[in-house]
Parts: C-alpha cells; sequence; structure tokens
C-alpha cells in the first residue's frame, strides 16, 4: 500500500513547523481534520499562536484564509454575506462573506451570539450556506477552525451540542514545553512577525491530499474493531457521569479518525491503539457532564479515559 496518509502528514507538518513551534500534537489533529473533510476547535488561553497556525495551514494549502472575530454583535449575515441592490444590472447580487474560503478561523466563537453560532450549523453540516431562498456552494476543501477560552465565562454563549458535535476534533492547546517557548522568542523576539517566513514555505500538492483521501478507505478494520468503537459509544450513552453520550455522527469520526491515525504510521489495518490515541480528541467535546460529576471536579477527558479504561479491549 501506498502512504499517501503518511507522506500528506510528514509534508505538513515539516512546512508548518517552519513557522509554528512545538504544535505536533496540533498538527496530528489538523493531519485527521483534512484528510476526513473535518472542522476543529481549538481550546486555550489567548497568545498560544491558534491565528498564526490556521494561517500557515491556510498558506501551505495554497488557499483563502479568512478570520472571523467572534463578538455579541456579529450577525449571521456579517459571516454568510448579503444581497446588495446592484444599479448596473437592476438587480440584487449576492456578496460573499467570509465564511466563502478554505481555511475560516473563528476566533472566540463562544462570544458570538447563538443565532450566529446556528448560522455555522448548515455551512459545516453540508458545505453550503442558504440565503433568501438561493443556495451557494462553499469551496471542497472548507475547513472551519474555531477557538475559545475555556477559562471566560463573562461574555460568551457555550456552543449547543448540535454545533460542538459538528466539530470532529478538539484540540486542547496548554502553554508550550520550555524548549519550544525557547525557540519561539529567539525566532521572534526582535519582533519581526511570523508571518514574514510565508515567503519560504512550499504549498503542498493537493493531489497528494486527494492520495491520502483515497487511501482511507483502503485501511481494513476488523469487525472487533467496529464492535469496540460501538461499545465505546453505548458506554458513553449509559454512563453515569453523563447527561449526554456519543452521538453516531461522533461514532463514525472516532472510526475515521482512527483509521487516519492508522494510515499516519503507515499500517494498513486498524488496532484499538489507534481508537485510544484519538478518542479524547474526538468524543471529550461531545459528552455533556452530569451536575456530580461537574462538582466532583470531573472534566469530560476524564470520564473519556475512564470509559477507555472501562470497556473491554478485542484482541
Amino acid at each position: 500500500m501506498s502512504g499517501s496518509i503518511e507522506q500528506f502528514h510528514s509534508e505538513l507538518a515539516h512546512e508548518l513547523a517552519r513557522v509554528v513551534v512545538g504544535a505536533e500534537a496540533a498538527v496530528r489533529a489538523l493531519t485527521i481534520a483534512l484528510i476526513a473533510r473535518g472542522h476543529v476547535l481549538v481550546q486555550g488561553v489567548p497568545g498560544l499562536g491558534k491565528t498564526l497556525l490556521a494561517k500557515t495551514l491556510a498558506h501551505v494549502l495554497g488557499g483563502d484564509f479568512k478570520r472571523i472575530q467572534g463578538t455579541p454583535d456579529l450577525m449571521p449575515s456579517d459571516i454568510i454575506g448579503v444581497h446588495i441592490f446592484d444599479e448596473r444590472e437592476r438587480g440584487f447580487t449576492f456578496r460573499p462573506g467570509p465564511l466563502f474560503a478554505d481555511v475560516v478561523l473563528v476566533d472566540e466563537i463562544n462570544r458570538a451570539g447563538p443565532k450566529t453560532q446556528a448560522a455555522l450549523l448548515e455551512a459545516m453540516g453540508e458545505r453550503q450556506v442558504s440565503v433568501d431562498r438561493a443556495v451557494f456552494e462553499l469551496p471542497p476543501d472548507f475547513l472551519v477552525l474555531a477557538t475559545q477560552n475555556p477559562r471566560e465565562f463573562e461574555g460568551t454563549y457555550p456552543l449547543p451540542e448540535s454545533q460542538l458535535d459538528r466539530f470532529m476534533l478538539r484540540i486542547d492547546v496548554d502553554y508550550p514545553e520550555r524548549a519550544a517557548e525557547t525557540e519561539v522568542l529567539q525566532r521572534y523576539g526582535a519582533g519581526e512577525p511570523a508571518t514574514s517566513s510565508f515567503a519560504a514555505l512550499s504549498r503542498i500538492d493537493r493531489g497528494v491530499l486527494a492520495a491520502a483521501r483515497a487511501q482511507l478507505s483502503q485501511i481494513h478494520v476488523a469487525a472487533g474493531l467496529y464492535e469496540y468503537v460501538l461499545n465505546l459509544a453505548q458506554g458513553s450513552r449509559e454512563h453515569a457521569r453523563l447527561l449526554l453520550g456519543l452521538s453516531t455522527r461522533g461514532a463514525l469520526a472516532l472510526l475515521r479518525a482512527a483509521r487516519i491515525a492508522a494510515g499516519m504510521r503507515g499500517a494498513d489495518f486498524v488496532t484499538p491503539d489507534d481508537v485510544k490515541e484519538v478518542a479524547v480528541q474526538v468524543m471529550a467535546h461531545r459528552l455533556v457532564l452530569s451536575p456530580e460529576a461537574v462538582l466532583d471536579g470531573q472534566s469530560d477527558r476524564d470520564v473519556v479515559c475512564a470509559l477507555l479504561a472501562e470497556t473491554a479491549v478485542p484482541r
């Protein structure tokens, strides 16, 4: 089997590392999302390079990049676009909003109101938007990379379950290791912007991404692995510490992510370890904790780890 997934991950990691330092885990998650055509929720405090990561990704892929800042007064038309009357044409023409890009960064998505958050549902789920009874297709490689700060609650609107379920993965970004942060200071401490390095970046051939997507269906999943994924999903739905478990969409995302994880290590079959590797990133944000779990200080990550420990592994 050709290692197209492995090749795509290697090329993406190599190019992103030339600008973004210490983001290996995030790059693996982005590789999974790009191959699976999923969206990514990035959770972490401000100032850790989330915007730079999105800009660099768009540049390496050779696509358009747009940034949307979440604010309480942001309206759906601000991101989707509006029809404007054209004097010369004597009719209304559609002016697309920033949502019509290859990589869309929605910064602090939980600061946008519920109506604006809901405007993203169709775009993320069906890769299209409906405006005034007309349907407009989004770019084929449309990717939403949204950020939120979990430590701020003033002026925020928690994302509803339907919105969270449309994110294939959640990346929890923490402060970098000391060696990585030292390299950041050495590279960019003189005041030159990181985007000045974009000219030296090479763009990845879209054929490599297409080949990686084609390889996905060739990676074998044994019957026992299907049972394992379903047992994890069923266990989450019946777990005493959860009010809402993993959806069928979530189970599909878990299986696809495990397939890609197998491909990234050069294998042509999925193992339980591949499922475990991606389980927290795929499952945690989709779960709703019970009040007792919240009072006990448990996190969604803790519950996923407990589920993995409690669920029998196929041999």
